[in-house]
């Protein structure tokens, strides 16, 4: 959800004119910017900070409750959540939506697991509309709207495997 709000941010920020690079392009734009960092030094970061991210999520749906201490690598007990794989506390709960009924909880549950889906279908879009026009959201929303007839999903050169000649 973070990653397309990040990119409709950037979008949007581009097209008032500000000197960002669009989501398809930040990447190539950052290792232009800081050539000191390899590109591989960026990956093997991100694949061991995620894996351990996802290994001790792991651990916790094997052993229910084996990494719910609240602490963060021991260091600060600020994190302990109210059930199996999710953290709380004062970081990940600011708002102390988990200290509400366990109706509530539920409900706010399913509405991020929608709302994740949302964001899945959204990215899907964005790589799509990338893919087919080389623009960005906010580009393609603009020009879609200054000629909604000529300018949409079938126009742009999207093919679709149902539709093909």
């Amino acid at each position: 959800m973070m990653g397309v709000a990040g990119i409709l941010e950037r979008s949007i920020a581009r097209s008032t004119g500000a000197d960002v690079p669009e989501w398809y392009e930040a990447g190539k734009v950052y290792l232009e910017r800081h050539p000191e960092v390899s590109f591989g030094a960026l990956v093997w970061t991100t694949i061991a900070l995620s894996g351990w991210a996802e290994f001790k999520r792991l651990q916790d749906i094997r052993s229910p409750g084996s990494q719910g201490d609240g602490s963060f690598l021991g260091i600060t007990d600020d994190f302990k959540g109210n059930g199996n794989g999710y953290p709380g506390g004062k970081f990940f709960d600011p708002l102390g939506y988990s200290r509400g009924s366990e109706a509530s909880l539920k409900s706010y549950k399913e509405k991020e697991l929608k709302n994740g889906r949302l964001a899945m279908v959204a990215f899907v879009g964005f790589a799509a509309q990338f893919a087919a026009t080389g623009k960005g959201p906010i580009d393609c929303l603009k020009a879609h709207l200054s000629d909604p007839g000529h300018i949409n999903a079938v126009t742009n050169g999207v093919s679709v495997p149902f539709i093909s000649n």
